[in-house]
């Protein structure tokens, strides 16, 4: 007994290192990031103008200053809030799904918000109606979903309708998103809806930060906290059932907070694929199953993932290229490499 119990004191612990050497990578590159761009920046300059912002008096330059204050910094932030929510999401997902293979939009948040946004951009309202309206119409979706779904099987508690659904109104939302375009001006709206669909971290000011901060902060730290329950859902209804567990309200708490963050994060930057499906499995490989260390890992890779990600947005092209783009290209491939060692391990 005391042998085993020594064991899971040594691997605790190693989970715990795991998770410190995480947050000190993501604090690395965050500061990392913040020097890089077209206009160069020296961490003693960041500080010079954190510091003035702070109300001292500190030197610094005007484009610096701007380079800072208006980019990088809200850009970074963003990352960081938008990472750690889609990769959360994503792992919560597969953890109430029993499915490893579910991302953030199984239930139409990301197309209810595509289709928010989109109608916003139609009728030329401004850019904080448009993460409005986005956000709102994410929240829709996935409750259009529960409803349908509780509707249909009632209190079976049946996942498949609810996935069949959410592939539904989905699907709906998404055709939605085809009319907008086709009634789109072709000259300004149509390339305004494609470029917000594509994802992009350019139209993020400090100002328009709280309307990602503030649900993401609501959603994730609950997600967090109840991890623990997660792992008893994610070993099966019936079992989750015999240890006491009421596993629909379980179920229906992961996808409010979960659709919270992910509309949130949709609304923030558009359409970012891939995170919520990669960084879960990634993390899984170096932390294991136990959602007690797999949510917060996932969050700290998200976030270190999509600042990795902006920088080459911002250091290796001269135009704005949609970080969309990028997570497709760059997870895609690193999904299949996943699979392809993990084999059936990350059943």
């Amino acid at each position: 007994m005391s042998v085993i119990s020594s064991g899971n004191k040594k691997q605790r612990k190693h989970l715990r290192l795991i998770l410190a050497g995480l947050v000190i990578f993501m604090i690395l590159v965050f500061l990392v990031s913040m020097t890089q761009g077209i206009y160069p920046l020296s961490l003693q300059e960041i500080f010079h103008i954190l510091g003035a912002g702070l109300g001292f008096d500190m030197e610094y330059t005007h484009n610096g200053y701007v380079a800072l204050m208006n980019v990088r910094l809200p850009r970074l932030t963003a990352c960081i809030f938008v990472g750690a929510a889609l990769s959360v999401s994503g792992a919560s997902y597969q953890g109430v799904f029993h499915n490893p293979m579910v991302s953030p939009d199984l239930l139409g948040a990301t197309s209810g918000a595509a289709f928010g946004a989109c109608t916003s951009i139609l009728a030329a309202a401004p850019l904080l109606v448009q993460q409005t309206s986005a956000f709102l119409f994410g929240m829709i979706a996935v409750a259009l979903t529960l409803f349908i779904s509780y509707s249909v099987s009632g209190k079976t508690n049946n996942t498949t309708t609810l996935v069949l659904t959410g592939m539904v109104v989905s699907s709906l939302f998404s055709a939605g998103v085809s009319i907008t375009k086709l009634l789109a001006d072709t000259d300004n709206q149509l390339g305004e809806i494609t470029f917000w669909l594509m994802g992009s971290m350019a139209n993020l000011k400090l100002k328009s930060l709280p309307i990602l901060l503030i649900p993401v902060l609501i959603s994730v730290v609950p997600l967090l906290l109840f991890s623990y329950r997660l792992n008893v859902v994610s070993f099966g209804d019936e079992e989750a059932v015999m240890m006491g567990v009421n596993v629909r309200r379980v179920r229906l708490a992961t996808i409010i907070c979960a659709t919270l963050a992910t509309s949130a994060s949709v609304a923030a930057c558009g359409m970012v694929g891939w995170i919520g499906l990669v960084v879960p499995h990634l993390m899984r490989f170096i932390v294991g199953p136990d959602y007690r260390y797999l949510l917060p890992a996932s969050a700290l890779g998200g976030a270190i993932f999509l600042m990795l990600v902006d920088n080459i947005t911002r250091v290796f092209f001269t135009v704005e290229v949609s970080i969309g783009i990028l997570t497709a290209i760059i997870g895609a491939p690193f999904f299949l490499i996943l699979l392809m060692k993990g084999r059936d391990s990350w059943l």
